[in-house]
């Protein structure tokens, strides 16, 4: 168990909404974290004199921050797609790649030739450099698989990077990611696959089931199927929605209760409504975007529908090869209409909220002891300074990395 107080905080977001303000940003703070959970928070003028002993970290007037949740996540692969990126940037479209058997194709064979251990030092480099942006809490998907015994395996490296890392993660089981190519001519068949030994090998080994219900991918009809079956397995439920088009997924998603709708790029007022009506969270990905050079969501519009709102990296080989949520953050802000608080808030309590972690993503009483220590005396330098290495510090349960 470690303590810690970390003192000298120019700027403190504590996402607390007893205090003023959507951040509830404490002037000249300080925490103090105790057997990894924050047993203090407030101006340090006040600091309890229990707490004075602590071992201590100065933050010299910087900024510190909840630590960043990362609510959606590819980061378990293997192979590299820079040349099909590449190629992409000279005129080819993502459908010519794909009909060639590239895009997700080649990751997928990539990652069923590559051995566990391999998997695992792969992703778990990624994991770390993530953690050195700030990201403590990490949602990753299977989903580069399709079957049974590749699923299976990149759900245990998944777990085993929460395991040895000082990461967080929750894992996500996306058999239903597309339709591989051995299946393309009896797509039944493949979801029987997933809803009966695939469910069955990969519901223990995770929180949460996805399904990537979209043009090109699983149709309303074949998710509600997979999902239902999830259900039955206790898994929670997430949804890839109405991204390329509108299908109907975004609905399907509040009709179920879903913990999150991930993408919403084509979702109608209609669809928020439903989702807000719902509980379900709107998880948005700029990153894709940025990459991918399209329209971003409008995330002005959504925030101001009322559903809870979280931002992520959506980090995966082919359409977002992104890490950082500082970098996300700064996307949000500049491009997708939410003011730079609304997308910190997005970036920490949205995303533990999407995934129904209640005990972070705040700094307040109980949660969990993670904070990230800028190197800026401010949270608005983060879409300011979109390209700098803004983050001087980690904490991860009281233990400064």
């Amino acid at each position: 168990m470690t303590d810690l107080l970390v003192f000298n905080v120019g700027e403190l977001v504590t996402n607390d909404p007893a205090r003023d303000g959507l951040l509830g940003v404490v002037a000249g703070g300080a925490v103090a974290i105790v057997d990894e959970r924050v047993a203090w928070v407030g101006e340090e003028i006040g600091l309890p004199e229990p707490y004075r002993g602590l071992p201590r970290l100065d933050a010299g007037g910087a900024a510190v921050l909840p630590g960043f949740v990362d609510a959606h996540t590819h980061l378990v692969f293997a192979g590299d797609r820079s040349d099909e990126f590449d190629r992409r940037l000279r005129g080819e479209t993502y459908e010519e790649i794909l009909a060639a058997g590239g895009g997700i194709h080649s990751t997928v064979a990539a990652t069923r030739a590559a051995a566990e251990d391999e998997l695992f030092d792969e992703a778990a480099v990624r994991a770390w450099r993530m953690l050195t942006n700030g990201t403590t809490t990490v949602e990753i998907k299977s989903g580069y698989g399709l079957d049974l015994e590749t699923e299976a395996r990149m759900l245990r490296v998944a777990n085993r990077i929460g395991r040895d890392l000082p990461i967080d993660v929750v894992s996500t089981f996306l058999g239903a990611h597309v339709v591989p190519l051995s299946h393309r001519a009896e797509r039944d068949a493949y979801v029987d696959l997933i809803c009966g030994p695939m469910l069955d090998a990969c519901a223990p080994l995770a929180r949460f089931c996805d399904v990537f219900c979209d043009e090109a991918a699983f149709t309303v009809a074949e998710a509600r199927r997979i999902l239902e079956a999830a259900q039955r397995h206790g898994l929670g439920l997430r949804l890839h929605a109405d991204q390329l088009g509108r299908v109907g997924a975004a609905s399907l998603a509040a009709d179920l209760s879903a913990a999150s709708a991930d993408h919403l790029d084509h979702a109608t007022d209609t669809d928020l409504e439903e989702l807000r009506a719902a509980g379900t969270a709107a998880v948005l990905l700029p990153a894709v975007s940025f990459s991918m050079r399209l329209p971003y969501p409008d995330g002005r519009r959504i925030w101001d529908s009322g559903v809870t709102v979280a931002l992520a990296t959506d980090c995966n080989p082919g359409t977002a090869h992104v890490e950082s949520m500082p970098f996300v953050v700064a996307l949000a802000a500049l491009h997708m209409g939410l003011t730079t608080d609304e997308a910190i808030w997005a970036a920490t309590l949205g995303g533990a909220t999407s995934l129904g972690l209640a005990d972070r993503g705040a700094v307040v009483p109980g949660s969990v002891g993670d904070l990230v220590l800028l190197d800026a005396p401010s949270r608005l330098q983060i879409p300011y300074r979109p390209d700098a290495d803004i983050v001087a510090a980690v904490a991860k349960r009281g233990t400064v990395l």
